[in-house]
């Protein structure tokens, strides 16, 4: 256990760190601004993996939700010159992702309605799922069932707590980050991040073989989509 001076002076690390990535991003976006194009991947690497994850909480289809992040950094790149900076740019890029997906949703809702009576009911079906989560090496098979269990149960929520569930439990974002992304209100985040919760916890309960033991750590251990 860390001292009370080792503790402080570790914080002090990760602030200095931040400070330094933010003051670092900071200028590729202005370089970006300015015309070096190029760097815009370097300013984009580290939240592709938060893109795709947001258009997958929304569309629940992996070719969709890799079309849709790739289309939200495409218009992230050619609107780069409207961000100002009063948001996180991460928080600016998603909520591009946000609006790209749910654009794309109600496109694809409006063609299966016009040919809802089109259907070939001999034609291959592809379910929907999400994107494979990334393997930890010591994962054993019950963590395998645990996740595609979780996975499973995710795909059942309604996208509004769906989508709350993915930016605060997976992807870790604040509760002021979340409802700046999804353009709620805090209180809203809150109730339904409680509300997802308890809707999984009833769908996987009494879980694999009737218990669950503690390696259902939604946010901990579990990285989907990095």
């Amino acid at each position: 256990m860390l001292s009370q001076p080792q503790h402080l002076q570790r914080m002090s690390t990760l602030v200095q760190k931040h400070s330094a990535e933010t003051a670092q991003e900071a200028e590729l976006i202005l370089r970006v601004k300015s015309g070096e194009h190029d760097l815009f991947y370097q300013l984009i690497q580290p939240y592709e993996g938060r893109v795709f994850a947001t258009a997958m909480a929304i569309l629940r289809n992996e070719a969709d939700a890799e079309d849709t992040a790739q289309d939200s950094i495409l218009k992230a790149f050619r609107h780069i010159s409207q961000f100002r900076g009063e948001a996180k740019f991460s928080t600016w890029l998603l909520q591009i992702t946000i609006n790209e997906a749910r654009m794309r949703k109600r496109r694809m809702t409006i063609r299966n309605m016009e040919s809802i009576n089109e259907i070939d009911e001999d034609g291959d079906y592809r379910p929907r799922e999400f994107a494979d989560w990334r393997e930890i090496p010591s994962e054993s098979l019950e963590r395998k069932e645990v996740r595609n269990a979780l996975i499973a149960a995710l795909n059942t929520l309604e996208e509004k707590y769906r989508s709350v569930f993915v930016m605060r439990d997976i992807q870790h974002l604040s509760i002021e980050e979340t409802s700046k992304v999804l353009d709620i209100t805090q209180a809203s985040v809150k109730t339904r991040l409680l509300r997802a919760r308890l809707m999984l916890r009833d769908l996987l309960s009494p879980g694999l073989n009737g218990q669950w033991t503690s390696k259902l750590a939604f946010a901990k251990g579990v990285k989907p989509w990095e």
